[in-house]
């Protein structure tokens, strides 16, 4: 008798273990959402307003970076800032290019400085990445640098979609000034690590032509 109840005990404890272990186990979906509430939070603790596309065209594609306007990407789920075009032309249907890119990378779940090349023990190493534009749609893979060695030649969608609107010469006198963009890109834009783990990133970039 006493066997059979210290092995009802077991499978009692067993049970209890396994409902705690399965209310502690996060759906995808759950991740998404914890993804979004944080996303707005991050929003709301840095005062970016956020306007429509159909603002941002009405404004000759720019963001008011005086009122930190970000423009929401509904499609995508990526919020951008444009702080300067740049110079130079845009990158047409059926060209490459190899793009310079210096970059700081912000894991928005802890608000924290996750990654960057633009600090003093890696800028040095500026990313280097090829992109071919076919028919408005931008593909592209890193060559070398910091996020190629942390996270492998996949450049996260999230990085092509300022592509559409910037300018990638280079500067070759003290008047012009490299493209800047700021992205907030939601985890299914980022990179192989974001999109397992399921977090986005707020990225500030600065993009000229190798």
């Amino acid at each position: 008798m006493k066997r059979i109840s210290n092995l009802m005990l077991c499978c009692l404890a067993l049970f209890s273990f396994t409902l705690m272990s399965c209310s502690d186990t996060e759906t995808y979906a759950d991740k998404k959402n914890k993804e979004r509430d944080a996303i707005n939070q991050y929003i709301a603790d840095h005062g970016i307003r956020v306007i429509s596309e159909s603002q941002f065209n009405k404004q000759d594609s720019m963001t008011d970076v005086s009122k930190n306007e970000y423009v929401l990407f509904e499609n995508t789920g990526v919020y951008m800032q444009i702080v300067r075009k740049g110079t130079g032309e845009k990158l047409v249907h059926g060209k490459g290019v190899e793009l310079i890119v210096r970059f700081d990378e912000w894991n928005i779940l802890g608000d924290s400085l996750q990654l960057s090349n633009r600090l003093l023990g890696a800028a040095h190493i500026p990313d280097v990445m090829s992109v071919y534009n076919n028919y408005g749609v931008f593909t592209a893979s890193f060559t070398s640098g910091v996020m190629a060695g942390s996270y492998g030649a996949y450049v996260p969608p999230g990085w092509l979609v300022p592509l559409t609107y910037i300018k990638i010469g280079r500067q070759t006198t003290s008047e012009e000034e490299i493209a800047n963009v700021k992205v907030i890109v939601p985890a299914d834009q980022g990179h192989e690590s974001a999109s397992s783990l399921v977090y986005p990133c707020h990225y500030n970039l600065f993009i000229q032509r190798n």
